[in-house]
């Protein structure tokens, strides 16, 4: 757990949240925290709170729908070989899985492909493309969660007379790729749309193929229950840390409740190696499925982990699910080994006046796992961090992470002559630093941050959505928040805090690193959890205290737990 944290109160307006309280019969606090996230009225936070398929919108009104469908429909009746070209990370692998399943489930001949991460690259390149196109002979290439900006890869696949349909949700830029379709909701009329995953506008496509089939009366089509793909889309929409809300929500939601009893071996064996169980919770996607499925294209072989999700053998399944647990696990030795290396290193010199890019490399350092390490460097100093592996040449090859506060392609650029390549977004990017600059490049990155940031509070903040009263918290109050699941991007957990409480008894650490204590304020004890929490960290008298609501289940007793944010001395 961060020290030294500022407490930020979110602002409510107060008459409107007792209002809506009033109207929809939710606890003040609960309301004033939905006015926060901007729901005014009683029918929004009605749809809000309880999602429907229904309210999923036409996939046909997404750009270039009505070609694709009718191609894919052509290819199907006329017994084509169609490829689904996937990415190897979890929204890429389910957008694959996906996609392959449902049209396998149409009557299509099918044959799944991911490139070769280290040799071909991202997405859809030439040399994966032209790879694909020899090995399978298709004359149908549908591409998921890539290739809207792959111009010269498409041209020449649809000069050589295979109909590429690009299905994809990143960024498009000024020229995109000469597709025979290309179904991206950036390029389409409606803004809430933009916000899907890659395996969202697959499952868009999947709608369309199906619709479609059932109005031509195509029997297939009749055969197939889309209800049953909502858990594959629901671990790729969760894993690629897209906004819960509008449709991405709706798939979320009611994907949850699917993968509870999903149909697929894969996604069985893979909650079985995970020892996920009962009630599944996006924490369940993000840091346990999807993190196996991650590991498989770092340091593994994705197309092991796409076999697994369109299997029908329990048997295979089981068998590559225990493969990824293992290649995770490997995956976790390699990232803790590099970031204490990489915490080494910034310690010997850091001092927050002048430290403003990190930047470390070094020679041997895996480079599916950089981007993690990056993450953690960023998140443990409060600044935007660099990771590379030097490479036998002396470049230097690597990944960034930002904070809020900093652009990450503002630094990159002010090294421009240094980097041999450079490519990303606001707060994740790569890169690769010339042969003999390595030093260079970090003066100059540290330089162009410190020139941006040098007046800006880097402390970092602690958001705190309401002050709560001991009585509040009861079993009826947690019934409620649950409805606001499903957590994560756009649709944080809320944090609480109560002030003034009082430790009982004496604090003990659980698990070498995590400080388990009982707390009271207004004669009620609470149960409560810290993380990451040395005991000698605890401050002496009363505190005031941010946590999140938890349920703890031990010895078949259930109660609820604060699990701690954010400790501080009473003020």
């Amino acid at each position: 757990m961060e020290r030294s944290k500022h407490w930020k109160i979110n602002e409510v307006d107060e008459e409107q949240a007792r209002n809506l309280s009033l109207k929809v019969g939710l606890p003040k606090a609960m309301a004033g925290l939905l006015v926060q996230r901007g729901f005014q009225t009683p029918e929004e936070i009605e749809s809000f709170l309880h999602p429907r398929l229904a309210d999923l919108t036409d996939p046909f009104l997404l750009p270039d729908m009505d070609r694709a469908v009718s191609r894919l429909w052509k290819a199907i009746e006329g017994h084509e070989t169609i490829t689904v070209f996937g990415d190897y990370d979890v929204d890429g692998v389910t957008s694959a899985a996906l996609m392959t399943r449902v049209l396998r489930q149409l009557g299509a001949e099918v044959r799944p492909f991911i490139p070769d991460r280290l040799d071909e690259g991202y997405g859809l390149s030439e040399d994966a493309l032209q790879r694909c196109i020899q090995e399978h002979g298709s004359t149908v290439v549908v591409s998921v969660d890539c290739g809207v900006n792959s111009v010269s890869s498409v041209q020449q696949a649809q000069e050589q007379g295979v109909d590429i349909i690009v299905t994809d949700h990143h960024e498009p830029g000024e020229q995109t790729a000469p597709a025979y379709a290309l179904i991206n909701p950036k390029l389409g009329e409606l803004q809430s749309l933009e916000i899907l995953s890659g395996v969202g506008v697959a499952f868009k496509l999947a709608h369309g193929l199906i619709k479609q089939g059932r109005v031509e009366k195509r029997t297939s089509s009749f055969h197939i229950d889309l209800r049953d793909y909502l858990d594959i889309a629901a671990l790729g929409t969760v894993g690629d840390i897209v906004p819960l809300r509008d449709e991405n929500r709706i798939l979320v939601r009611h994907g949850l409740a699917q993968l509870a009893k999903t149909q697929w071996p894969g996604l069985d064996a893979l909650k079985s190696v995970a020892g996920v169980k009962g009630e599944i919770e996006t924490f369940h996607l993000g840091f346990q499925l999807g993190p196996r499925i991650n590991a498989s294209g770092r340091i593994g072989q994705p197309m092991e982990a796409l076999e697994m999700l369109t299997t029908s053998s329990n048997t295979t399944a089981h068998r590559i699910a225990r493969e990824l647990d293992d290649t995770n696990a490997e995956r976790r030795t390699i990232e803790r080994e590099m970031a204490d290396e990489a915490f080494a290193e910034i310690d010997t010199y850091f001092d927050p006046q002048k430290n403003y890019g990190l930047v470390v490399a070094r020679e041997g350092w895996h480079p599916g796992v950089v981007g993690i390490v990056a993450s953690r460097v960023s998140r443990h100093y409060n600044r935007p961090a660099i990771i590379m592996g030097i490479e036998e040449d002396g470049s230097a090859r690597g990944s960034c992470r930002s904070i809020e506060e900093y652009n990450m392609l503002d630094g990159l650029s002010a090294c421009k002559e240094l980097l041999n390549k450079f490519g990303g977004h606001k707060m994740a990017a790569g890169l690769e630093v010339k042969p003999g600059e390595l030093e260079q490049f970090k003066a100059q990155f540290n330089a162009a941050v410190f020139q941006s940031l040098e007046k800006t509070d880097l402390i970092p903040v602690q958001r705190i959505d309401a002050i709560v009263v001991p009585d509040s918290l009861n079993r009826g109050f947690y019934n409620q928040l649950k409805e606001l699941r499903p957590f994560g991007q756009d649709n944080q957990e809320p944090v609480w805090a109560m002030y003034g409480m009082v430790v009982s008894g004496s604090p003990r650490m659980v698990g070498e690193k995590h400080l388990k204590l009982s707390l009271v304020s207004g004669g009620r004890t609470f149960e409560a959890i810290a993380f990451n929490y040395a005991l000698q960290d605890l401050p002496a008298g009363k505190l005031d205290v941010a946590f999140v609501l938890k349920e703890n289940t031990w010895r078949g007793n259930t109660s609820l737990q604060l699990q701690v944010k954010d400790i501080r001395s009473a003020q």
